[in-house]
């Protein structure tokens, strides 16, 4: 559906847990009648397996939203980054360091999210979901020329992106190895 009008404006499907800025996404989204306009499938617990079922609507809610939100979950960065890149669906990342294990602003003054940022990811990042309701509305007067551009942007940057990591992450196997010959 790069080239389609799609039918949603975002989507978020995924586990609520208490007190955690998901549920004041999902909040947020009940509070403007957002969530009429978006694909949204929430849970309150976590499950460790899809069924061909929920991989099905999860990878349909991706190719038919134009934006997929991404809040935080016990670490920042998740997995529904990349998966939205994939589909052409403009993440809307949640801009906060959590008490995970993915690193510590104290130590690593550019986390969260350093990677993707020096990368120049076409992303839209948010400190906090009230900035949500702006988001929308400002997505809602994209005319269909410019979400397709920006779509084929998404999609060459994660390519880019892709290649870029995969060379690097080489050049470190390749580096270490030759070192310890060497030696």
């Amino acid at each position: 559906m790069l080239h389609d009008e799609r039918p949603y404006l975002c989507n978020f499907l995924g586990t609520i847990y208490e007190n955690s800025s998901r549920q004041a996404l999902m909040n947020i989204l009940k509070k403007d009648g957002n969530d009429k306009l978006c694909w949204v499938s929430a849970r309150e617990h976590w499950q460790p397996q899809e069924t061909n079922e929920s991989l099905k609507n999860y990878q349909d809610a991706l190719l038919q939203s134009d934006l997929t939100l991404c809040p935080v979950g016990v670490n920042t960065e998740c997995y529904r980054i990349y998966e939205a890149c994939s589909y052409g669906s403009i993440p809307v990342v949640e801009d906060v360091m959590t008490a995970g294990s993915c690193g510590n602003t104290s130590v690593h003054h550019s986390a969260p999210l350093q990677l993707l940022k020096s990368m120049g990811a076409p992303f839209i990042f948010i400190k906090n979901w009230k900035e949500l309701p702006a988001v929308l509305e400002k997505e809602k007067t994209i005319i269909l020329q410019e979400k397709i551009e920006r779509r084929k942007m998404l999609l060459q940057w994660y390519q880019h992106f892709k290649a870029e990591l995969k060379m690097k992450f080489s050049n470190i196997l390749e580096s270490s190895f030759l070192m310890k010959n060497k030696s």
